[in-house]
């Protein structure tokens, strides 16, 4: 087997609050969206997202991830300083030993969202 793409998919009570969340603080696009499905697909660049609530027959009480989302960025502070006093912050931005400079937040869910600029480029 050889992957080409993970596209992953975020479980929420709330559609539109997530939509608006990725949108609205992260300028996500929201290409795709099925009412009927309780589904939609949003997107920036070369990531996708898809988000839905999880079906009648899917054990679900709320949101949860034992992870984060990771996404590789061009200029870490700029971001920060867009997102940092209108989104929970899980770590404040600051370098690390292994030469990324990073910080994360979370989303309407509670999903950690980390976002990381290498410093060797």
């Amino acid at each position: 087997m050889k992957p080409s793409k993970l596209t992953p998919m975020l479980w929420t009570e709330n559609i539109e609050e997530t939509i608006k969340f990725y949108t609205e603080k992260l300028k996500f696009i929201c290409g795709d969206k099925n009412d009927e499905w309780n589904w939609a697909g949003i997107y920036n660049g070369d990531v996708e997202i898809m988000i839905a609530k999880p079906n009648e027959h899917t054990p679900f009480e709320k949101p949860n991830f034992t992870g984060s989302f990771y996404f590789r960025v061009e200029n870490a502070d700029e971001l920060w300083n867009e997102l940092k006093d209108k989104v929970k912050i899980a770590y404040e931005i600051e370098n690390f030993e292994w030469d990324m400079r990073e910080f994360a937040i979370y989303d309407n869910n509670g999903y950690m969202l980390q976002f990381g600029q290498d410093l060797k480029k």
